[in-house]
């Protein structure tokens, strides 16, 4: 590790490998550096179908070092502090690395203690509460989907704060709907979505889809409602109605928790942060709205799109342009990032709308055909086809 970087990427993410990967393919020798302290990565959008009983877990873990492209430096390290006003960061090791140029790809906070209960119950497999929220917890959702008593009650709820693929919250309750009916449980029994926020899915095309679902499957939509208590030892769970303050208690066999989601905190605290804690960034170029050498994109900034890989597909060949750019002092080429995103919204085994829309909530489809339909095709692309376009092709900077 150097003291001092042409290029600096904070996070070995989705992100920050794309960025670090297609900006070395343009320039070979560039001077660059990725901060990252995990020995493992993760294609997250697998934990659906982990959850769902569809792949073992494992199939979601590679070694990172296998996807730090040729020409960078790996600093295997988090990030303390961040100081764009002298164009470096403190590491938590203590040591400085300085920068010309910073790219912001640290990703996500999940804050497991947000809502009291939710992590011990997580820590107890009896307790009925699960997760696809992390590597560890994923398995133990289809260990609890396959336990299920026959006329029990299920629940799965969704936080106020955005999320890693918003759509994710609710693919698992439709899997579980599903394997539900096949171990012959169903009948009798209650599935409820818990979802903090106004609706259903922020995209009006697919929304509608998606309430023909619930219908068709006699699943319980109840918005604008925040779990804020797990009581794991009494199987209960505390809601509040955001509009009106009021709290009530339900009973569940079976809850599936998404936690709340921030900036990460050496974020929050520095000076790129906007109000609620994002790194601050123009949401067309992808560039910091006060620091004109320091970037982001991907869930740690505060572009008005969901929290996807797909929108990072789209953002980083945007921010390595406008990067280039800047090094040779020339206008960027590649135009401006429109908001785009997808969410392969999984409504069932081997049934997926495939979700793609901008800023505006438009659709953006990539395919011949209405997207908003159910259809086994858009499922075996998200089961079969983009796990192999992430590990052979995003990652490695070709798509």
């Amino acid at each position: 590790m150097k003291d001092h970087y042409r290029v600096l990427v904070v996070g070995g993410g989705t992100g920050g490998l794309m960025v670090a990967s297609q900006l070395l393919q343009h320039e070979d020798d560039l001077d660059i550096a990725v901060i990252e302290p995990s020995d493992k990565h993760y294609y997250q959008p697998l934990w659906t179908l982990v959850g769902g009983g569809v792949f073992p877990k494992e199939e979601s873990e590679r070694d990172e070092a296998d996807f730090i492209p040729d020409g960078a430096d790996w600093i295997q390290d988090a990030v303390a502090e961040l100081h764009p006003e002298e164009n470096r960061v403190t590491l938590k090791s203590g040591e400085s690395v300085g920068y010309d140029h910073l790219v912001m790809a640290a990703g996500i906070q999940i804050d497991w203690d947000a809502i009291p209960g939710m992590a011990d119950g997580l820590k107890h497999p009896g307790s009925g509460v699960v997760s696809n929220y992390s590597f560890d917890t994923c398995e133990k959702t289809w260990e609890a989907i396959e336990a299920f008593p026959k006329g029990g009650t299920a629940l799965f709820t969704e936080p106020t704060t955005g999320v890693k693929c918003g759509g994710a919250p609710q693919k698992i309750m439709y899997l579980a709907d599903e394997a539900f009916r096949r171990n012959s449980v169903r009948d009798g029994s209650r599935i409820a979505f818990m979802k903090a926020k106004g609706k259903l899915f922020s995209s009006p095309k697919y929304e509608r889809t998606l309430y023909d679902v619930v219908k068709r499957k006699d699943i319980e939509v109840n918005l604008m409602t925040e779990l804020v208590e797990v009581r794991p030892d009494e199987r209960e769970a505390v809601f509040k109605n955001i509009e009106t303050g009021d709290a009530h208690t339900e009973h569940y066999d079976l809850i599936h928790v998404v936690p709340p989601m921030t900036a990460p905190d050496f974020i929050a605290q520095s000076d790129l942060a906007d109000e609620e804690g994002w790194v601050d960034v123009d949401s067309g170029s992808l560039r910091h709205t006060r620091y004109e050498n320091v970037y982001a994109l991907g869930d740690n900034s505060n572009l008005p799109t969901s929290k996807t890989g797909a929108a990072i597909r789209k953002q980083a060949p945007i921010l390595v342009d406008q990067l280039l750019a800047a090094l040779h002092d020339r206008e960027p080429l590649n135009g401006r990032y429109n908001g785009y995103t997808s969410c392969p919204l999984v409504t069932g085994y081997g049934k997926l709308v495939l979700a793609e829309f901008d800023y505006d909530k438009n659709p953006e489809e990539s395919f011949p055909f209405d997207q908003s339909k159910e259809r086994y095709s858009m499922y075996a692309l998200k089961a079969y086809g983009l796990p192999r376009m992430y590990w052979n092709g995003m990652l490695r900077g070709r798509m």
